[in-house]
């Protein structure tokens, strides 16, 4: 292919990705999210979900955001780690936790928001889709279960916990901003080598990408030479129900639009 063509091709691709933010841009939520509590500051790093998708930010002050997974590639598209946002939504009690309906980058007024879903049934997404109990049935979570996942090894220490939307404590990440996750149950258990400013070493089967890096944690100790295993996923079986119930209690699957502030 010549300079030419390159060219030609590369603007072909940039007026595809450009009409495809636009026609987002064009369909605003008939829903306010103005209404709800407004959080600002500055991101620290993108929240990953087991399957590496962004699923949510943490910003400098330690606050979680959390929303759909499928609003990853809008808000990647709007927010990187560095920016000043405003955020509008629900604020856990005794965490510092937010479910967002909107997210705002304060620079370019480019606002991701995600509309409200009915209430589903537990392990069942709105509007009669049953994708997050879907993932739930795979033993390895998700149609493509680990697929694509490595063997990683994660050693450092404990820079803040995370949680999923119902507040349950699902990880931690650490200094270099690689993240661990697990079940709440889990978490739970290892609560006390879980703590913040804790040294730990994780075993596990993660990705790697431009995001950042996730580990779904295997073995988990204060260094390599003492490690416990973590109960994994195994069917659908007690708290084992697949690599979903990571972040069991998420809001709850919707389509996400991107609005001009």
């Amino acid at each position: 292919m010549n300079a030419r063509k390159s060219k030609l091709f590369a603007a072909t691709l940039l007026a595809g990705m450009t009409f495809g933010l636009v026609a987002a841009i064009a369909q605003p939520s008939p829903y306010d999210p103005a209404q709800l509590p407004e959080t600002k500051g500055k991101v620290a790093q993108y929240l990953l979900n087991p399957m590496g998708m962004v699923d949510g930010l943490l910003l400098a002050d330690g606050s979680e955001i959390r929303l759909p997974p499928n609003a990853s590639v809008e808000l990647v598209f709007a927010v990187r780690p560095g920016d000043a946002i405003t955020v509008h939504g629900l604020k856990a009690r005794a965490l510092p936790l937010i479910a967002a309906a909107s997210i705002t980058n304060d620079a370019t007024g480019i606002t991701v928001q995600t509309t409200p879903a009915a209430h589903a049934p537990h392990g069942a997404a709105p509007g009669g889709s049953h994708m997050e109990g879907h993932w739930g049935k795979h033993p390895m979570g998700g149609p493509m279960g680990m697929m694509g996942h490595d063997a990683l090894d994660l050693n450092g220490k404990v820079k803040a916990s995370l949680h999923n939307a119902r507040g349950e404590a699902n990880g931690v990440v650490l200094e270099d901003g690689s993240q661990v996750l697990m079940s709440p149950p889990e978490a739970k258990r290892l609560a006390d080598t879980l703590a913040v400013g804790k040294a730990i070493s994780v075993k596990g089967l993660g990705r790697t990408s431009l995001l950042g890096k996730v580990v779904i944690a295997q073995q988990i100790g204060p260094d390599a030479e003492h490690l416990t295993d973590v109960r994994g996923p195994r069917g659908m079986t007690g708290d084992r129900k697949g690599m979903m119930d990571v972040h069991h209690g998420m809001v709850p699957a919707h389509p996400p639009t991107v609005t001009p502030q």
